[in-house]
């Protein structure tokens, strides 16, 4: 019988939408008998509780490891700037004898330490979402920097040259917040867009609000916001229905979240770019299973990116109507 513990996560769903480039190693026919009675651990950089990414890889890894009979372990720490919470997860599963390991790594630079140590021990490891800085070890997620593209994209198509703009960044020393703010930067200032900020929200709504306030007070006059992911996106929003400014300027997220793709439905958020973070924790899984029976897989699986607007946020809104029309 299969058994996935979750510790302080939430059930929620995400919408599954096909985004998912093909991937060979994936396509391969799947034996989970080598993995049968292992214990195998996905360790996410947030809760799912209260945020939609997160929960959609928890189930992505759930639903997997229910299929394949598997233990899988799903956690996290409290927050996704707790780094040293993650640092101890990881110490314990090594201690108490994990097999497998996929992990989101809230700094990639100060878990490397501890990955190799779960690497020596002969822990199979595979980053999702984010790339950590452990040399051979599998990315499994979002070319980041070519979804920001598509973002940045999105805002020179909307905008004129010469219009100010700015880039709202997640963790800056994480390799997911690097990918979309430099990716953002190069689609923008390709296009001759004047980028007047680049200022770290750290994914959070909160800080995001207070972030995009100050750009406010500063440029009254700016006409695009991309925020490198949708809850600072929706951050955004409040500081610009505070400042009267809503139908002034062009904001853009990422993730395609349901409450982002709410608020594009609702004419408040232009555009998000979608992921398929369900895959993630899937793919998660199947690629431990596949270590451990001594496979060899692609260096990097890239799960694929969308562009989502007024045009397809129907498919991943929250109305549980939409997923029967759209299934």
């Amino acid at each position: 019988m299969s058994s996935t513990r979750l510790f302080g996560l939430g059930a929620a769903a995400i919408l599954a939408v096909a985004v998912v480039a093909p991937v060979a190693a994936q396509d391969a026919p799947l034996d989970a008998s080598a993995a049968m009675g292992k214990k195998l651990m996905v360790n996410m950089k947030g809760p799912g509780a209260g945020n939609p990414f997160w929960a959609a890889v928890e189930k992505g890894a759930q639903d997997e490891a229910a299929a394949l009979g598997l233990d899988v372990v799903v956690m996290s720490p409290p927050a996704e700037s707790d780094v040293q919470a993650q640092i101890a997860q990881i110490e314990d599963a090594i201690a108490q004898g994990f097999a497998g390991i996929a992990i989101a790594p809230t700094d990639p630079a100060a878990l490397q330490p501890v990955i190799d140590e779960a690497i020596a021990a002969g822990i199979k490891v595979v980053n999702v979402d984010t790339k950590g800085a452990n040399e051979g070890v599998t990315f499994i997620g979002t070319d980041n920097a070519a979804g920001a593209a598509l973002a940045a994209q999105y805002l020179c198509d909307h905008l004129t040259a010469g219009d100010k703009v700015a880039i709202l960044q997640g963790i800056i020393t994480q390799s997911t917040g690097q990918a979309r703010a430099t990716g953002a930067h190069d689609g923008l200032t390709a296009c001759g867009m004047n980028v007047v900020a680049e200022l770290p929200a750290d994914w959070d709504t909160a800080k995001a609000l207070t972030v995009a306030e100050d750009i406010l007070t500063g440029n009254p006059d700016i006409k695009g916001i991309f925020a490198s992911n949708d809850n600072m996106a929706l951050g955004v929003l409040e500081a610009l229905k505070a400042a009267g400014l809503l139908d002034q300027v062009t904001v853009v997220g990422f993730d395609a979240n349901p409450n982002a793709a709410d608020a594009v439905l609702a004419g408040e958020l232009e555009a998000t770019i979608a992921q398929a973070p369900s895959n993630m924790g899937k793919f998660g899984v199947d690629a431990l299973v596949r270590l451990i029976a001594g496979e060899t897989i692609d260096p990097v699986i890239d799960t694929g990116t969308v562009l989502v607007d007024a045009a397809n946020a129907v498919d991943f809104d929250s109305d549980p109507a939409n997923d029967a029309e759209n299934d």
